[in-house]
Formats: C-alpha cells, sequence, structure tokens
C-alpha cells in the first residue's frame, strides 16, 4: 500500500459515538465520586486494562514525554501510580513536578482527563505495594535500569539472573530508587462520546475545598 493510500485510509475511518449521554446535573458533586462510578463502569465493560492512563510529563527544558502507566489506588488524596524514580518519567517529575493523565475506555465511548501536581509517596506506601507484587516483577524492578541504553535482551536476562541469584526466596527488597508518585488533580474532565462529534464534556476545577462544575463546547 503507498503512502497515498494509507493517508487515504486514515482519513476514512469514523466512528460515530452516541451510546450514552452526561448531564452536568446529574454528575456527583465530587470529581473523585465521578471518576469512581466511571471507572466502576470501566471494570464492568472490559475487555483491557481498565487502569491503564497515559501520563504526559515535560523535562527541564519544556520537552513533553507520554506513556501508559497503570493506576494502583485513588481517592480524596489524588492518583497514585508506581515505577522508578530514575526513568524518564522520574526525571520528568523531578524537574516539573505538573503532569497529566488521561484514561480512555472505547466501549463506553469515555476519556477522563486528569490534571494537577504529583509528588512521592511515602517509602512505607511503595513498600507496602512492592511487597505484593508478583516475584518475578520485583526481581524486574531491581534489574531494569529503565530509560536507560543497553547492549542487548540477552544483557537483561543477563541481569535478571544475577538478581535472582542475589534473592533466592520470596523476600525481595524495594530498590532505592523505585516508589510512587501521587497525582493531587486541579482538573478533572469527563468527556462522553457524542453523535455527530457533539461530545458532552464536564469539567470540573478546584475551588477551594469544593469542585466548580462546567460544561465545555465538544
Amino acid at each position: 500500500m503507498s503512502t497515498s493510500d494509507t493517508q487515504r485510509d486514515l482519513q476514512s475511518f469514523r466512528t460515530d459515538y452516541g451510546i450514552g449521554h452526561l448531564d452536568e446535573r446529574d454528575v456527583a458533586a465530587d470529581a473523585i465520586e465521578q471518576f469512581a462510578r466511571w471507572f466502576q463502569d470501566a471494570k464492568m465493560n472490559r475487555p483491557g486494562e481498565p487502569n491503564a492512563m497515559t501520563l504526559a510529563t515535560a523535562d527541564a527544558t519544556g520537552a513533553p514525554h507520554a506513556r501508559i502507566v497503570l493506576l494502583k489506588d485513588f481517592g480524596p488524596r489524588g492518583f497514585t501510580f508506581y515505577g522508578n524514580y530514575d526513568s524518564q518519567k522520574g526525571t520528568d517529575l523531578a524537574a516539573n513536578p505538573r503532569a497529566a493523565l488521561c484514561f480512555f475506555w472505547p466501549v463506553l465511548e469515555r476519556q477522563v482527563r486528569i490534571e494537577g501536581t504529583l509528588a512521592q509517596t511515602s517509602r512505607a506506601e511503595a513498600n507496602a505495594y512492592f511487597s505484593i507484587r508478583p516475584r518475578d516483577a520485583r526481581i524486574g524492578a531491581w534489574a531494569s535500569e529503565q530509560s536507560r541504553p543497553i547492549a542487548s535482551r540477552a544483557a537483561l536476562e543477563q541481569r535478571k539472573d544475577e538478581f535472582e541469584k542475589k534473592f533466592p526466596d520470596a523476600n525481595v527488597p524495594l530498590p532505592d530508587n523505585w516508589g510512587g508518585w501521587r497525582l493531587t488533580p486541579a482538573l478533572i474532565e469527563f468527556w462522553q462520546g457524542g453523535t455527530a462529534r457533539l461530545h458532552d464534556r464536564i469539567r470540573y476545577t478546584r475551588d477551594g475545598a469544593a469542585w466548580k462544575i462546567e460544561r465545555l463546547s465538544p
């Protein structure tokens, strides 16, 4: 297929949404409660990982980076995920703690955007989560120097073998450079697909201890 054929193919892709509606008179007064409602719907309407989300960060120069990470907790304090503090996302967040999250649940024709400021979780909280991860995942956290160049897959497997020998039983400790981040939201937007691209968008923004709720034009 030629480049022009591919372009025409892309331009022809269409999905006409319309299975649901979102009205500002029906949503929860609290943005986290509204997220909990939608997340429960997403769990009930799998496939895929309903907790998969795009994390967008920017480094000290302002260059953006985005990747998929997994939400591991949420509540009044914010949205929590875990990873390597020496990774690209870790160095970005150390330089610029402002970031954005985005969930997309295509089966439900829904998207949620979240913007706010991140801080690292406590060591105790990170250790509590790390201890319940599968052993292979804990070994992998030691073996991977995340985001750094590596000579080959074989070199990575060799590092994994070395840490398998170093920690031969189930007691694999939390690495010093591994832990969690929690995003405290300043803005949460809920998007419900609509017909003729006239989508429903409801935005919550922090207003002191409460939330201001507005409908946005699609």
